[in-house]
């Protein structure tokens, strides 16, 4: 046996990783590493795995004074006293959280909790940690001693990097986690995304459990090799694995029944036993082949989450909000969609926003069909939420996510304005939601430079125009143009308004167009993906309704 393997019950682990021959790594260039850590190149022997780790985190750039092994000796007496450490309570900021023993023997498994106790003696900043026990035990498997263990997860905690991103510790980076994790499943696992909108009372519930999937349910040589990659990498490899879990969970369950009140349960078993359906390397392969956002996406989806729920005032651990309960049965009330159907809505919107009520500012049967009196009643909202109904009882709309007082930019000139979060959906006959061509054709992003410039449609195309200058309050940071380097005929641009019509284009070659009396509508569809329009050429409207989104959380 090694020098890294004290705390290892071998009759648990794989045995074979003792022996394989593997040569010493050598190289530390990122492109390299990043090949080698998805490819397993350490992961198939034990003692240079913990060699590779002590190199990655040794380099991590830390803050100027981050407790060290020596700290450890220092205060671990002082702190765990003659306590064994089974007995050890653990600090609130775990959240009560699964301490995996994964292939740790008996002294292994009681280090855990003296490490983690010593931990936040050093870090009082710590709020929210529920990865630390997951954490502390994986790279247990490959330190030397306790000491070692506690500087290396040290170095973690106490990175100053942003871009070196590695673990949640506030309950504000969590919660915003989640709702992040919830934004991608609804843009990337659409199938999955719908599923478990249909079984499940709390969709954001479900999704609060993503990081529970990876440090908790994950086995041991499953968690190893994604921390293999997260110590490359960084955080937006945690976001992809879960992802993939999720492709897989509704994979292998699909047809199967399942219940409301289990299916968090459910998802925590198949990850448990997760062995039994997708080998490691399949794994990480279906989360690499996710054509995920890039890191600073990623990031600015992160931002914002955490500002709305800083709006909010949810700062620190409390009781989630049911965002289904957002549309409360007894004070909803349209003439054109049903509480399950706003609800259904309600899941494809930004998981910021699925904490408002919605509101109803405009309706047709009630104000009239005015363009001007349809304005008045928007401006001063956004997101806002349109709803029609055709004659043919036909049913669509679409979310924006940009203030219609925004057409006033262009002066006269009718142009476009909104960002890449905008879409146009059908509810009858069929559901179906049209999102950013981008997205789902990544291969039209093409370089090209980017303009400020307001550029009037043509008649056949929503996609002429480039992002505008806005400042960030008003320009959604998810998906938006001026983070894209598109050319002209592919910019993300979805509004436009003037006092003749309205034009709100979608994804996927989708678009829609409302003349003035909002009595008449038509549509346009691109046949170049392959999709149904979005309701017919040419139709009547029956009823129009525009809804915000109400906070009830703030103040």
């Amino acid at each position: 046996m090694d020098e890294y393997s004290r705390f290892v019950d071998w009759d648990k682990m794989d045995s074979s990783l003792q022996s394989q021959d593997v040569k010493e790594l050598t190289c530390l260039e990122l492109p390299e590493l990043k090949q080698l850590a998805r490819q397993g190149y350490w992961a198939k022997n034990h003692s240079l795995r913990a060699k590779v780790y002590h190199k990655l985190l040794s380099n991590i750039p830390c803050r100027t004074v981050t407790p060290d092994a020596n700290v450890y000796r220092d205060i671990v007496v002082k702190i765990v006293g003659k306590r064994s450490g089974s007995s050890l309570p653990l600090p609130e900021f775990v959240d009560d959280s699964l301490v995996p023993t994964y292939c740790l023997n008996a002294e292994g498994i009681g280090a855990v909790r003296k490490i983690i106790l010593c931990i936040a003696n050093q870090f009082p900043d710590i709020s929210f940690c529920p990865a630390l026990p997951s954490v502390v035990a994986l790279l247990l498997h490959y330190s030397k001693d306790e000491a070692e263990c506690f500087e290396q997860v040290c170095r973690i905690l106490a990175c100053n990097d942003p871009s070196k991103r590695l673990i949640d510790q506030t309950f504000l980076a969590f919660e915003s986690s989640c709702m992040t994790f919830g934004d991608l499943a609804n843009k990337y696992c659409q199938a999955a995304h719908k599923l478990m909108v249909a079984v499940s009372e709390d969709v954001l519930e479900v999704y609060s459990d993503w990081q529970r999937w990876l440090f908790g349910e994950l086995p041991m040589v499953y968690i190893a090799r994604v921390f293999d990659v997260l110590l490359v990498e960084g955080y937006k490899v945690l976001y992809r694995v879960a992802l993939a879990l999720l492709k897989f969970f509704r994979k292998v369950r699909a047809g199967q029944p399942m219940k409301p009140d289990s299916i968090q349960q459910d998802i925590r078993v198949f990850v448990r036993d997760i062995a039994k359906s997708v080998p490691p390397e399949k794994l990480l392969e279906k989360a690499f082949a996710v054509r995920l956002l890039s890191r600073k996406e990623i990031q600015l989806l992160q931002m914002a989450n955490e500002k709305a729920l800083q709006q909010k005032g949810i700062t620190v651990k409390q009781k989630r909000q049911n965002v289904h309960l957002a549309v409360h049965a007894e004070n909803f009330k349209s003439g054109i969609v049903s509480v399950k159907e706003m609800r259904d809505i309600w899941s494809w919107i930004p998981e910021r926003f699925a904490l408002c009520q919605p509101l109803l500012l405009f309706t047709t049967s009630e104000h009239g069909c005015s363009l001007s009196r349809f304005y008045s009643h928007s401006e001063g909202h956004e997101p806002t939420l349109l709803l029609i109904k055709t004659t043919a009882k036909e049913v669509c709309g679409a979310y924006l996510s940009t203030d219609w007082s925004e057409r006033r930019r262009g002066g006269s000139t009718l142009s476009f304005f909104g960002t890449g979060e905008c879409f146009v959906f059908r509810l009858k006959p069929e559901v179906e939601r049209y999102e950013w061509v981008i997205i789902k054709h990544p291969e039209l992003a093409k370089p090209g430079s980017e303009t400020e410039n307001h550029t009037s449609p043509s008649s056949s195309t929503l996609s002429s125009s480039s992002a505008p200058s806005h400042s960030s309050d008003h320009l959604s940071p998810f998906l938006s143009a001026r983070h894209f380097k598109l050319p002209s005929q592919t910019a993300s641009m979805f509004m436009a308004g003037s006092s003749e019509c309205i034009i709100i284009g979608g994804g996927d070659g989708q678009a829609l167009y409302l003349d003035a009396d909002l009595n008449h509508g038509r549509t346009s569809h691109c046949n170049t993906f392959n999709n149904q329009p979005l309701c017919s050429e040419s139709f009547q409207i029956s009823l129009l309704e525009v809804w915000g989104f109400l906070d009830t959380m703030s103040g």
